[in-house]
């Protein structure tokens, strides 16, 4: 499957290119559309099949390299990671929340309620 299938950035967007461009990525490796492993294309080629400059590309994958989202592997390309590191960035903010919550002696539903708000 071409990524330009199902990749869409808008040029009048409020997001920056390369923003949109990293995030709809991260929800295709997320969606399974782009299962650990995949090669992505070069640079190049997804500059051309999505009419954006190569700069565009190029900064949405380094964003994505520093992330952990996304390996480069030298000339044989970039590659989506293996393991997803938000799943332990967020299972450690978690935790670290709960242990927050119980010292504070709010109970899980008054904590769900402070999440429910910051996400708001």
């Amino acid at each position: 499957m071409e990524l330009g299938e199902w990749l869409r950035v808008d040029p009048q967007g409020a997001k920056p290119l390369f923003d949109q461009l990293r995030t709809q990525l991260i929800e295709g490796i997320r969606e399974g559309r782009l299962p650990p492993g995949t090669r992505l294309p070069t640079v190049r080629e997804l500059a051309g099949e999505l009419g954006l400059a190569v700069n565009t590309v190029a900064r949405a994958y380094r964003e994505l390299e520093t992330a952990g989202i996304v390996e480069t592997r030298g000339r044989f390309g970039s590659f989506v990671a293996h393991a997803d590191p938000a799943d332990a960035a967020m299972a450690a903010a978690a935790h670290t929340y709960v242990q927050a919550a119980r010292t504070l002696g709010v109970d899980k539903g008054a904590a769900l309620r402070y999440l429910d708000i910051a996400f708001d």
